[in-house]
């Protein structure tokens, strides 16, 4: 599951590793994001109407990849990682929130660079493609 930021760093180059990564994947390998994500890159795209170039790319991208739902059982996963995380006062950003318990009830490999995940311990693996970065 590609966190926001990795969409990013493929997306638009950033990454040159994190693209050969994507591309290298093996048939085993599933490349999805959280709806989300998809929510985030809507968003940003929205702030930038006159993007076409940025919203055709992201788009294609987009139908290149498996798209999560959010569901209950993301919603269950939410709601004890945002109370666990709290209490120990390291909570994630709301969005980043929601992926962590999307890649947790999905029982997802989370691909970022974001370190602040690394608080969610319940998240089955995390790994950053973007080693060029």
């Amino acid at each position: 599951m590609l966190d926001t930021n990795m969409v990013s760093y493929i997306t638009r180059g950033h990454s040159l590793a994190a693209r050969k990564r994507m591309l290298k994947a093996g048939k085993d390998e599933v490349i999805c994001i959280s709806t989300i994500t998809e929510a985030e890159i809507r968003y940003g795209l929205a702030k930038r109407p006159n993007a076409t170039a940025l919203s055709k790319l992201m788009e294609a991208f987009m139908a290149s990849v498996q798209i999560l739902p959010w569901g209950r059982d993301e919603a269950e996963s939410y709601g004890t990682l945002r109370a666990r995380l709290e209490a120990i006062g390291k909570p994630l950003d709301n969005m980043d929130m929601m992926i962590a318990a999307h890649a947790i009830a999905t029982d997802a490999t989370l691909v970022t660079n974001d370190r602040a995940f690394a608080q969610a311990k319940e998240i089955r693996a995390i790994v950053n493609w973007a080693t060029d970065i």
